[in-house]
């Protein structure tokens, strides 16, 4: 079998483009739960610090005094859950691009005539 049908090449390009998505998106999470766990730490240390301490906030490439702690503080626990809500849809897209993938490995093994792999993402 020297030849692949072009229905099969089709499959294979789709296959491989949806490799390509799925990358994307774990890349796409990974950093969303990097700055997750940043945002976790600004909490943490926002909730150290007294009620007098100075705090500044980013605005662009200048940082600003803040008015008040808590202002600042409602500020980070919004970006926190916008963040969450952002990483949950991401892991749904993630799953479902596993699933179509581990199908899509599946019909290309068998029309391959190879036995299917594990998984290895």
């Amino acid at each position: 079998m020297n030849e692949i049908s072009p229905k099969l090449q089709n499959q294979i390009a789709q296959f491989q483009q949806l490799q390509q998505q799925l990358q994307s998106v774990l890349q796409q999470k990974f950093r969303m739960e990097a700055q997750l766990r940043e945002v976790q730490l600004t909490i943490d240390e926002l909730g150290k610090s007294g009620e007098d301490a100075v705090i500044y906030r980013n605005v662009g490439s200048l940082l600003i005094k803040a008015s008040d702690k808590a202002s600042v503080l409602k500020e980070v626990e919004d970006d926190k859950e916008t963040l969450e809500i952002r990483i949950k849809a991401l892991d749904r897209q993630e799953k479902a691009m596993r699933d179509k993938y581990n199908s899509m490995q599946e019909q290309l093994s068998k029309a391959l005539g190879q036995p299917a792999q594990a998984d290895e993402n």
